[in-house]
């Protein structure tokens, strides 16, 4: 795909449930040597702010040894890195993983096309760990 053609987001639907998924998620992760930063669990603010939310959680991962450089070359990269991926669950109950490709993402901070494509083995460990098929 031409870097013109990339979406902003994309989205997989999960072949396991919401819970297993946010599992194999943190465990491709982790075998890939990988850094979990954080875990962001909205339907818990929700619910301690008296609202409802279907599951819907973040997880903020990357390694520096990726990140720094394209950080280095452009600071401003700092806003979207490290990686993150956002894991939902539908109406439906099923689940669905949803990221900014890397190159997309980069491309507003002047980031060439060929660095960025350094982190997409990042995001597609998380495709193949669920299973999944594109929504």
């Amino acid at each position: 795909m031409a870097e013109s053609e990339a979406p902003d987001v994309v989205e997989y639907l999960s072949l396991a449930p919401f819970d297993d998924t946010v599992d194999r998620l943190r465990h491709a992760i982790a075998d890939a040597g990988l850094t979990l930063f954080a875990t962001i669990d909205h339907a818990a603010g929700a619910r301690d702010a008296g609202l409802a939310m279907p599951p819907t959680t973040v997880l903020i991962y990357g390694a520096a040894k990726g990140g720094t450089p394209i950080m280095l070359a452009a600071p401003q990269a700092a806003l979207d890195l490290p990686l993150r991926v956002l894991i939902r669950e539908r109406e439906d109950g099923r689940a669905v993983i949803a990221f900014h490709p890397a190159a997309a993402m980069l491309r507003r901070y002047g980031v060439a096309a060929e660095r960025a494509a350094r982190l997409e083995p990042a995001q597609n460990l998380l495709v193949a760990a669920i299973g999944a098929e594109r929504s």
